[in-house]
């Protein structure tokens, strides 16, 4: 259920038998899951296409609406609080963080930009809890745009299925022996 097992084959030599490894891989199927996705207000003219996408491929993949929960925080330095915070309830299956950090005349892009990274990295490795990064960093608007449904696709879309497909493999290496 929501993960794929299919056998890989490493053939040898005539000789040899043929290994055959277990292969786990997440599904993209929603159904069943919770979600979580926390958006920064900031450059909410990037972020509000990312969320769009984001909830959209969601639903296009089976997620029933009432399981989808969306928390807005004032920017991407709040993102890792309040993604650590949900993780810690364990009432989702997986989070999606949405941001949008384009770079200035000030070392400040430097700062914000790595301190959201290593704070959601680090909510997931401490809670084993699917955090997904849709934090956009650009040099420039045009970059974000074009990142946020434009030409560069749409992140938050990207980010919603990276969440959709580790949710379904976790829950399966966690219920295999």
């Amino acid at each position: 259920m929501g993960v794929k097992i299919r056998a890989a084959a490493k053939f040898l030599t005539s000789a040899t038998l043929a290994v055959m490894p277990r292969v786990f891989e997440g599904q993209l199927s929603a159904a069943g899951l919770r979600f979580a996705i926390v958006v920064s207000r900031f450059n909410s003219f990037i972020t509000e296409r990312l969320l769009a996408g984001a909830t959209d491929a969601l639903l296009r993949h089976g997620a029933d609406p009432d399981t989808i929960d969306i928390i807005k925080v004032p920017g991407s330095w709040e993102v890792p609080l309040a993604a650590g915070e949900l993780a810690r309830q364990h009432r989702h299956d997986a989070i999606i963080c949405l941001s949008a950090v384009i770079r200035g005349e000030t070392p400040h892009f430097d700062y914000v930009a790595g301190e959201a990274a290593k704070g959601i990295a680090q909510v997931a490795a401490e809670t084993g809890m699917p955090v997904a990064f849709g934090v956009l960093t650009t040099n420039t608007l045009e970059q974000a745009i074009d990142r946020a449904g434009a030409k560069g696709g749409n992140k938050g879309a990207d980010a919603a299925l990276t969440a959709i497909e580790m949710a379904n493999l976790l829950r399966h290496l966690r219920q295999t022996p």
